[in-house]
């Protein structure tokens, strides 16, 4: 029942968040026969239970004990249901002997002793015709003129009866029940596959031949297994997921080069981010010794290509990174309708009839539009283009020009803009399979979720405000967890009921230590972690939400370009906004300032864009940081006073921690 009520939840609550014109516009998109041939053929014998299986064998065959017969119509209604039996098995599914009630049967007619396979049965009055003309067993004398009508399609009915009450079975197990050769029974288990009614495969496990099993009864096996692998865990804490997020995307592992590269890429790929972000800080977190020309050696390559989404100022704006091979199944085609200004139409129609070109060439185009616009008005233009997802670069260099001066030289002027030189402009729209199957597409962009959270639930696809919302990622997530790909639970509180993941991520998810170890004084550094608070890996301020602070303090964590934040065990204690001159505090109960303490010092030791290699303190809960309860901690810790607030290097506060001579207690 808790299965049922876990499935019926799902499809009524978490397919149903999308408005209804989506919902049926998504409903008609996605193709479930289809979706199952791109997931593949699941191995069951690898996915289910063999003790579920044997437990629902003896439910089937009343063999439990709150299924066992009580009296003679119960074992009337026994017989009915799971065929012909000997008096010793009729023995094993009664809870008294069942002889007194087997001679009322008979004398009533409702039941008959027959000879099947060499041995004396029961069978139901009922089935004296079934069992007649499927095996030609005679029935005794005296039973009533109307159980003794022709049956129809005997030898099925009595296979589909057998399937019914039995788990997996092979075709030789169902002919030795019934004196019969395999060759016999195999055509009308055959037909009744064609006809639905039972399932071929893999299926028992530890088996070596392909099984039969009634369609239901597979299903039911599925739900008790799913039911049983959900039962085995507990949810944990959703501090787990802040300790885990990180580890998922290899933030500190340290590892690098082009395969690092790619691999942060495919994590991160179709989420759009500022690429002040991504560059400076995103990317050089996951891949160790990460330099933007390595970043432009992938896309020379054609391994890379980025979509602009939207931008940010003119300095910088918001980009989406794709591998090449995953782009026509992820992007869709662009939405924002192309500019009327002749000088946008233009590039496009230039773009659409010579391919990928030159930034010169554009400039001659430009050149020739009536009016002869300006150098400014072309780079207007082709940021706009970009910025509307249109066009796009095979390089990253006119990225990394944003918010840069333009050169004052007459000559470099006139040349007209080689401060987006680098690599060839081409349409975005070269990069869309317009025929793409809807069904794939789900299907690829639901594994992009997965490769980027590990777990995939209702707040992740929100937190990327996904068209359609959760239904159709719920509906392909469904498919791969019956497909074996994923598994579906309840594993981290907070989140949405329906959570789904692969069987390794749960794994690691499980493996994460838990943020409620005892707190000292010596804090350890492996539990402390500084992120970018717009960085995936940060769960906090998407999938879970910030913790609570004090009702009167103005500053509120967000997910903003320059804001920073420290997890300690998972969980966060310090957000710092502004690339930290304002910090706020997230209590949490019994949390010493020792914690607060080394959030700082760890802060102080990252690198931050803009921040030229100094930490500059001003404000702490919205009060002057000389004002603040950390003050003079802060100092013992190397922190200097300036006429700011208090500063502190990366070189600063490694030396205050290993001089012995400051009472810093965090050494």
């Amino acid at each position: 029942a808790r299965s049922l009520v876990f499935a019926y939840v799902a499809a009524y609550i978490y397919e149903q968040d999308a408005p209804l014109a989506e919902r049926k516009a998504q409903a008609l998109t996605l193709d479930r026969t289809l979706l199952a041939e791109l997931l593949g053929q699941a191995e069951l014998r690898e996915l289910l239970d063999e003790a579920v299986i044997q437990e629902l064998e003896q439910d089937l065959q009343h063999l439990t004990e709150h299924r066992r017969a009580r009296d003679r119509d119960e074992v009337h209604d026994l017989l009915r249901r799971v065929g012909d039996l000997t008096l010793d098995e009729i023995i094993g599914r009664c809870s008294d002997h069942p002889a007194a009630w087997l001679g009322q049967l008979t004398h009533e007619g409702r039941a008959a002793e027959v000879g099947i396979a060499g041995e004396k049965r029961w069978i139901a009055a009922e089935d004296a015709a079934l069992y007649r003309d499927a095996l030609g067993v005679m029935p005794p004398s005296g039973l009533p003129e109307r159980f003794l009508a022709n049956a129809e399609r005997p030898l099925q009915r009595l296979c589909a009866r057998y399937a019914r009450t039995h788990g997996p079975f092979v075709t030789e197990r169902l002919a030795q029940r019934y004196s019969l050769r395999p060759a016999q029974v195999d055509p009308v288990l055959h037909h009744l596959a064609q006809e639905g009614v039972l399932v071929r495969g893999e299926i028992r496990p530890g088996g070596v031949e392909p099984d039969w099993c009634d369609a239901e009864v597979l299903r039911t096996i599925k739900r008790r297994t799913l039911a049983k692998l959900r039962n085995d865990v507990a949810p944990l804490d959703s501090s787990v997921l802040g300790t885990f997020l990180p580890a998922w995307h290899g933030i500190g592992e340290g590892r690098g080069g082009p395969r690092r590269l790619q691999e942060a890429i495919g994590q991160l790929e179709g989420l759009p981010l500022p690429w002040s972000l991504l560059s400076q800080t995103v990317l050089p977190a996951r891949v160790a010794g990460f330099t933007a020309e390595a970043l432009d050696m992938l896309a020379a390559t054609g391994a890379v290509v980025w979509v602009g989404r939207s931008p940010l100022g003119p300095a910088d704006g918001r980009i989406a990174l794709y591998r090449r091979d995953h782009a026509s199944s992820l992007l869709e085609p662009p939405a924002a309708a192309a500019p009327g200004d002749p000088l946008h139409r233009a590039i496009l129609d230039h773009l659409a009839r010579r391919g990928a070109s030159f930034l010169f060439e554009l400039e001659s185009t430009a050149r020739e539009v009536e009016g002869h616009p300006s150098v400014a008005d072309f780079k207007a233009a082709l940021w706009d283009l970009v910025w509307a997802g249109l066009i796009t670069n095979d390089t990253f260099a006119p990225l990394r020009s944003l918010g840069k001066r333009e050169p004052r030289s007459s000559r470099t002027a006139r040349r007209g803009g080689q401060w987006l030189a680098g690599g060839r402009w081409s349409l975005v729209a070269n990069l869309v399979d317009a025929h793409a199957d809807p069904t794939a597409k789900a299907l690829a962009r639901t594994q992009v979720l997965l490769e980027r959270y590990g777990l995939v639930s209702r707040e992740a696809v929100q937190a990327e405000d996904w068209p359609g919302g959760y239904g159709p990622v719920y509906k392909v997530l469904k498919t791969m967890e019956e497909a074996g790909k994923v598994r579906r639970g309840y594993f981290i509180e907070g989140l949405g009921g329906t959570q789904f993941g692969y069987g390794g991520a749960i794994d690691r998810l499980r493996g994460c230590k838990p943020g409620d170890a005892p707190v000292d004084e010596d804090i350890a550094p492996a539990d402390l972690r500084v992120l970018a608070a717009a960085d995936p890996a940060n769960a906090y301020g998407s999938l879970l939400p910030w913790p609570d602070t004090a009702e009167e303090v103005e500053l509120r964590a967000r997910r903003v370009g320059g804001a920073w934040v420290v997890l300690w065990q998972g969980r966060p204690v310090l957000y710092a906004a502004q690339n930290g001159r304002h910090a706020l505090l997230f209590d949490h109960p019994a949390l010493p300032e020792a914690v607060w303490e080394s959030a700082f010092v760890a802060l102080a030791q990252i690198t931050m864009p803009g921040r030229k290699g100094f930490l500059v303190i001003e404000k702490i809960d919205g009060k002057p940081v000389r004002e603040a309860p950390l003050h003079q901690r802060l100092r013992c810790s190397g922190f200097e006073s300036d006429p700011r607030g208090l500063v502190a290097g990366p070189g600063l506060a490694s030396a205050a921690r290993a001089d012995p001579s400051l009472p810093n207690r965090n050494r």
